[in-house]
């Protein structure tokens, strides 16, 4: 029986930078933002929506009350975490109003531990065919302003809901992971801002995909051509390429070359206007991918999962009959479109309040139908959310 992603759906804040504004603001020669790195919006998030709210907001409208009750586990992948002790899905558990016979955890490893949450819950549901897990990958990636990452922040959540008889995408039993330790992205607990080293970080990702993809094809026989298309963790649009790029070679076709970089493409149109969101960067992409590419069923899709430090994976799911039936584009498309672009000064505003947890609700609380919970307060570290009327 298949196990795979049977609903799927993100939440964006409502605010975004344009890459040219904050180009020209920092003395930049847009382009280097745009084509450089492959980047046009940048999300800003407000201090009323942190990782809960959108995770709760992210998995809102595709749980059906059944669901509620077939969910045996919660799990939140994220490295913006809010506490070292608590986690996340314990919250989200409560606001969803998940049956209360479940389990609730917390799981990190950079940009990585969303597909650990992925596989730990196929190994679940292996055992228990009637129930269903939920998986959110939520986070706001901040570098500080005027700093070499800036252009590559962002801000979101993706909700996954894994079970038997997926509607959208069967997962298959051919995953490869690979572990490298290597300094080139970490945050201290001590830190406010991750720890960079940008060429090292890039160079990290390339060594770590063509590592696991030459296991991974030693170990499965597949060749780039079984797959209709590919899709990547991209911290920004034009690291994945670079590394797609390294395994299309002087071996492979022009012509599947091509086929191969048209869905590349389709898959991080969404990415290029919301930025780097860390764990919900390849699974925002997989979303974009299936609703800018057509497939048919049973077509192969190969995933590259990414997180520094580092880990990688390498994966692969077929397409279900009806999928595109699964997946609110319209919703999507109106959800990007219709956000409120941010002045550099005004993203600015909003940078230092989220450090100083500053709410400025009559200025965030912007009609937004997509956001129907925000956190409201913290007072004696404890966070209390409301919903929207």
């Amino acid at each position: 029986m298949a196990i795979g992603i049977d609903k799927l759906d993100f939440y964006i804040p409502s605010f975004y930078v344009s890459m040219d504004d904050l180009a020209n603001a920092r003395g930049v020669d847009p382009n280097k933002f745009k084509i450089g790195i492959g980047q046009n919006k940048m999300a800003v998030n407000p201090v009323s929506q942190d990782i809960i709210s959108m995770g709760i907001n992210a998995a809102q409208d595709i749980l059906s009350e059944q669901d509620k009750k077939d969910i045996d586990m919660v799990i939140v992948a994220t490295e913006s975490g809010i506490d070292h002790s608590k986690a996340a899905s314990i919250e989200i558990h409560n606001q969803l109003n998940i049956q209360p016979f479940a389990r609730c955890i917390e799981m990190k490893e950079a940009c990585y531990s969303a597909t650990a949450a992925i596989q730990l819950a196929k190994d679940f549901l292996s055992n228990n065919p009637s129930k269903k897990v939920l998986v959110i990958a939520s986070d706001i990636a901040r570098y500080g302003l005027n700093s070499g990452g800036e252009p590559t922040q962002g801000a979101g959540a993706v909700a996954i809901l894994l079970s038997h008889n997926p509607r959208i995408l069967e997962l298959n039993d051919d995953s490869v992971a690979y572990t490298n330790n290597v300094y080139d992205f970490w945050r201290p607990t001590s830190e406010k801002y991750p720890v960079v080293d940008g060429a090292l970080s890039k160079d990290a990702y390339i060594e770590s995909f063509n590592t696991v993809w030459n296991e991974y094809a030693k170990r499965t026989g597949h060749e780039v051509n079984d797959f209709e298309s590919f899709c990547f963790h991209v911290p920004f649009t034009k690291m994945g390429e670079k590394a797609f790029k390294t395994i299309l070679n002087e071996n492979v076709e022009d012509s599947i070359k091509n086929r191969l970089m048209d869905a590349y493409q389709d898959s991080v149109l969404w990415n290029r206007d919301v930025g780097n969101i860390y764990t919900g960067s390849l699974y925002l992409s997989l979303i974009s991918l299936l609703q800018n590419h057509t497939f048919q069923a049973g077509q192969e899709v190969c995933l590259f999962s990414y997180g520094s430090g580092a880990v990688a994976e390498i994966f692969s799911g077929s397409i279900v009959d009806g999928y595109d039936k699964a997946l609110d584009k319209e919703k999507h498309l109106d959800m990007l479109a219709s956000r409120e672009q941010l002045s550099v000064e005004e993203y600015e505003t909003f940078f230092n309040r989220f450090d100083n947890q500053e709410f400025d609700f009559e200025r965030e609380l912007r009609q937004d139908p997509y956001s129907k919970v925000y956190l409201h307060s913290i007072a004696d570290h404890i966070r209390t959310y409301k919903t929207e009327e």
